[in-house]
């Protein structure tokens, strides 16, 4: 057999040479089988490719692309499966704050039939400001997308062959690979870890980023924006209704003197904001569609190195 390990590379260069001596004592020294890296850099501005080139010499079994800008992580994911050719892949995150023997318990799951082989978080040596978004998102997916969700969520996983190549043919824009991963339903078990602090560089993963995925998550796997479109009109039609035999019982037996101006200011704010509402939600969808449409691919590739080769 042989195992590929997947890692999106975003501004790692003080990461990366400890990463890979940490994998070769844990898991290049250790396995009885094929291994190949395939490291992924997305439109880092550091030394990260220049690091990557290095990492190239020393092990052979190493593959290096470099996107042309930055995409994002699942793109560089994306990328990566693609290019990988091991029977199975293991995507791991480049900040060693999750334990790389992990990937063994992973392996042994998949030499036991599953397909995907999901690494989820049971704690965190992070604090707890820094967990709170990551608890509000996957307790959200699980109540409106994607009910398969574990509750510590996961980065870390492991996918067979035949998941990789369904995920290829999706072949879909502004999603989210992890809730493709979900939604393939393919034989899963989970194993369970907890997060290191993390102890060089800095998170790039900004607000809008995670505001981002949320979108990308809920527009792809849910129905809940709809919905709420739905629920909002309904909800402004009867208070409408409502507020108009108030006003007209009330005028009717003289208990109250009506402002028309007043009234009317009021019922065309209210109603101007739920059509603008209406409208940004729609429009969300309307542009999802529109960029599928374009055909642009998920990434653009720079230059890429195969494993034994040269630049």
């Amino acid at each position: 057999m042989k195992l590929s390990i997947v890692i999106p590379v975003y501004y790692n260069e003080d990461n990366l040479q400890p990463l890979y001596d940490d994998m070769k004592q844990k898991i290049i020294d250790v396995i009885n089988y094929d291994y190949e890296i395939v490291l992924v850099n997305d439109g880092s501005k550091d030394k990260s490719y220049e690091v990557m080139k290095k990492l190239v010499k020393v092990d052979s079994n190493i593959k290096i692309i470099s996107l042309s800008r930055n995409f994002g992580s699942h793109a560089a994911i994306l990328c990566g499966l693609s290019k990988c050719t091991g029977d199975c892949a293991v995507v791991k995150a480049a900040d060693l704050q999750e334990p790389t023997e992990l990937i063994l318990e992973m392996v042994e799951s998949w030499n036991k039939g599953n397909n995907v082989v999901l690494a989820v978080r049971s704690g965190r040596e992070e604090k707890k400001s820094q967990t709170l978004f990551s608890n509000l998102y996957y307790n959200l997916v699980r109540k409106t997308s994607l009910p398969a969700m574990p509750k510590g969520g996961f980065d870390v996983y492991l996918l067979d062959r035949k998941v990789i190549n369904v995920l290829m043919a999706l072949d879909e824009r502004n999603s989210a690979l992890t809730g493709q991963i979900l939604w393939s339903g393919f034989k899963t078990e989970k194993v369970y870890y907890t997060r290191l602090a993390r102890e060089i560089g800095t998170s790039r993963w900004t607000f809008k980023k995670k505001i981002r995925l949320v979108a990308d998550t809920l527009f792809s796997f849910s129905t809940l924006p709809i919905t709420l479109v739905a629920g909002v009109g309904t909800v402004s039609f009867f208070g409408a209704l409502a507020w108009a035999i108030f006003v007209l019982t009330f005028k009717l037996l003289g208990l109250i003197e009506v402002d028309g101006w007043t009234t009317l200011f009021i019922f065309n704010l209210f109603s101007f904001g739920i059509i603008m509402l209406t409208m940004g939600i729609l429009g969300s969808y309307l542009w999802r569609t529109f960029d599928a449409s374009r055909n642009r691919p998920p990434y653009i590739i720079e230059e890429e190195n195969e494993p034994g080769g040269e630049d």
